[in-house]
């Protein structure tokens, strides 16, 4: 069965009843999973398998659900949790080397620092000066004309 926007819903079944279960709400899908498995006898593999989970996964999560409660059912961040690119040591370079060329572009001060051996993008250097608020200014050009009086 799916809801108005194709999600599947699940049914968490008990002894009086059922419950739905909407597919992306992660929270529920585990908890109802661990309830399955551990209060209603469907035991871990089966559990596991009606939510969409492996019997690892099960596991995983009773152990995380058991030292940290319900907290532990919320999903984690995913992707890198320190900047390994854009370091300190890279930060002050670009920083140094804008303040020495201020004419520079991102792409020139990114060629200078790889051949200092910094290994850096493009990219990175535009994300460090727009984070830093070294972009260069432009002259704005007043609309307002000089009246000549008679």
């Amino acid at each position: 069965m799916n809801d108005k926007t194709g999600n599947k819903i699940l049914q968490c079944e008990g002894p009086m009843g059922a419950l739905p279960i909407v597919g992306n709400d992660h929270i529920a899908r585990k908890f109802a999973m661990l309830f399955e498995g551990q209060c209603l006898g469907l035991g871990p593999t089966k559990a596991a398998r009606k939510y969409g989970y492996s019997k690892q996964w099960y596991f995983k999560t009773l152990h995380a659900y058991l030292e940290n409660g319900s907290a532990a059912l919320m999903p984690k961040n995913r992707g890198p949790k320190t900047n390994y690119v854009r370091t300190e040591n890279v930060v002050t370079q670009v920083i140094r080397h804008r303040f020495l060329d201020p004419d520079a572009n991102c792409a020139v001060i990114a060629q200078k620092m790889k051949q200092t051996g910094i290994k850096v993008s493009q990219r990175s250097v535009e994300r460090i000066i727009n984070e830093h608020g070294l972009q260069k200014k432009t002259l704005s050009v007043s609309s307002q004309g000089s009246t000549a009086k008679d």
